[in-house]
């Protein structure tokens, strides 16, 4: 590996490596962000398409057709080409080996080629609109899937969704194999930061539960393109089992999606508050326990498809005791604020703005997860308000919270914390005025993916919309301040917040191989208020 990234370096301009096969995990986590976000900017204009649509109760924007697949386009974006990759590729990539002091990635060309794996996949899954774009949402059900007009679009969809899968599996052994071998030698499992046992978790997730939806996926392409009838009612398939192998996959991926994000938010919490993180082997042990409990509660997504009684049980209570583990995490986020020297930098800001939201997005899951409630407002805007509190409020703010904190480390520049802030002020405004109406609307019956809908709902939908703008405003200052920060802003020191996980010993940004020597030993990353760290 030394020679490779060395003798890459010396011979071609520093900026290309970012444009190349760069085994260097640093390099590979900031290809992951970068590229992410670019797909999340396609996405999120899809979405600003949709909110336009919305805005008035007929479909005099968008026809109706093309509104489906404008949705689900939007919807696979946001999960397969944005939140997965940034929390797991981006951050993931950059910061477990700098973290436990490691040189590299156990498998660092295995590392580059996930990587490469998913702009193919983001290509593919974009061409897919134009050649007949897959109207069936992101969870492509089946028979509507199999009858659908627009095969063609539907198994590109598939093929990049397959593409996608295949590069979280090479990506989850690997994050595995490095946590677990690659340990600075003393370094035990209970000194890592929170953010590998974060990540451990992930990975333990992703590399179970990715086969099956690749599976599943497989045989509705044969289903499609070759007409098998596993899952078509017409030949005596069976649409309930796609449904059953989907949601083994996509329910955990909900926990792919924001456990790396609870191991960022562990980390930036006690550093701008300047105090230990409390209950430090409890979040640790959440994170296991979230992932074992995240494989056994899938079907609660399918409580309105004839799902047995005795089973709307076990899934019901199964649904419920996620809450503990995450309760314990939130509980100890606090915990950790209480009392603390708080510092409203703008990562701190995020990290409060997630904390606040998610708390919203998991008390509306528990409501969904209980079958009497959900058989209610399954499939209405209740829903949509749940998961964007989890997955935007969630995820995208604790994305936002990493990009901050960690961007002095990976550029060597600070960035404007005037523009930081006024970036968090317009997303939170932004997002809460879009997304916490939507609650009301579902409750009063306003079914989700229709592009056309009752007048009553429209006062509230024009809220919404309005609130969609002030969000995709709030993307400008982020990006002006970022590149104008990473291009001509001041230079960063090797520890600007004073954290003392390993990370922040080497400089800013790192060299290629992480640490000019050996990679000092840290066995207590959170020891602040205690002596010189207070």
């Amino acid at each position: 590996m030394t020679t490779a990234v060395t003798s890459y370096s010396a011979s071609r301009p520093e900026w290309l490596k970012y444009f190349s096969f760069c085994i260097d995990h640093k390099v590979i986590g900031i290809q992951y962000i970068v590229t992410s976000f670019l797909f999340y900017l396609i996405g999120g204009a899809l979405a600003g398409l949709v909110r336009a649509e919305l805005t008035t109760p007929e479909p005099d924007l968008l026809d109706p057709s093309l509104y489906n697949g404008m949705f689900t386009l939007h919807g696979t974006i946001m999960i397969f080409l944005w939140i997965v990759p940034a929390v797991t590729g981006g951050f993931g990539n950059y910061l477990v080996p700098l973290m436990i002091g490691a040189r590299d990635m156990a498998f660092p060309r295995l590392n580059a080629l996930a990587f490469w794996m998913t702009i193919p996949a983001g290509l593919l899954l974009i061409a897919s609109f134009f050649v007949g774009p897959a109207s069936t949402g992101w969870t492509a059900y089946p028979p509507l899937s199999i009858l659908t007009d627009q095969k063609a679009g539907q198994v590109l969809w598939i093929l990049s969704i397959i593409m996608i899968g295949t590069s979280s599996i090479l990506a989850a052994v690997n994050f595995i194999t490095t946590i677990l071998k690659m340990r600075r030698p003393g370094m035990g499992l209970f000194h890592m930061p929170l953010f590998c046992w974060a990540m451990l978790a992930t990975s333990v997730l992703a590399l179970l539960a990715t086969p099956v939806l690749a599976g599943a996926l497989i045989l509705l392409l044969f289903d499609i393109c070759f007409g098998t009838v596993f899952f078509n009612p017409a030949g005596g398939g069976d649409p309930v089992v796609y449904q059953h192998l989907f949601w083994f996959y996509s329910h955990p991926a909900v926990y792919v999606m924001i456990l790396p994000v609870f191991g960022i938010i562990s980390e930036i919490l006690p550093v701008h508050a300047r105090k230990p993180i409390f209950g430090y082997k409890a979040i640790a042990y959440s994170s296991m326990m979230i992932c074992c409990l995240g494989l056994l509660v899938w079907a609660h997504h399918m409580f309105t498809s004839a799902t047995p009684d005795w089973l709307r049980i076990f899934f019901t209570v199964g649904t419920l005791l996620v809450a503990v583990p995450t309760g314990i995490k939130v509980f100890s986020w606090i915990a950790t604020l209480w009392r603390g020297k708080i510092h409203f930098r703008s990562s701190m800001l995020f990290a409060l703005g997630f904390v606040s939201l998610f708390v919203m997005g998991g008390l509306a899951g528990v409501m969904l997860g209980s079958a009497p409630i959900d058989l209610h407002v399954h499939d209405t805007y209740f829903v949509v308000a749940h998961f964007h509190y989890v997955l935007f409020g969630g995820s995208v703010f604790g994305i936002y919270a990493g990009l901050y904190h960690w961007f002095p480390k990976m550029t060597g520049r600070m960035y404007n914390e005037f523009w930081g802030r006024v970036h968090f002020f317009l997303t939170y405004i932004g997002f809460n005025l879009c997304f916490f109406p939507m609650h009301i609307l579902g409750l009063q019956g306003m079914p989700r993916r229709v592009a056309q809908y009752d007048p009553q709902f429209t006062s509230l939908n024009v809220i919404c919309s309005i609130g969609a703008l002030i969000l995709a405003l709030s993307t400008i200052p982020f990006l002006v301040n970022m590149i104008y920060s990473w291009t001509r802003g001041e230079r960063a020191s090797g520890n600007p917040w004073r954290a003392l996980t390993l990370e922040w010993t080497t400089l800013s940004p790192p060299p290629t191989e992480n640490w000019h020597g050996e990679p000092p030993l840290v066995t207590e990353p959170y020891a602040y208020g205690i002596s010189s760290h207070s």
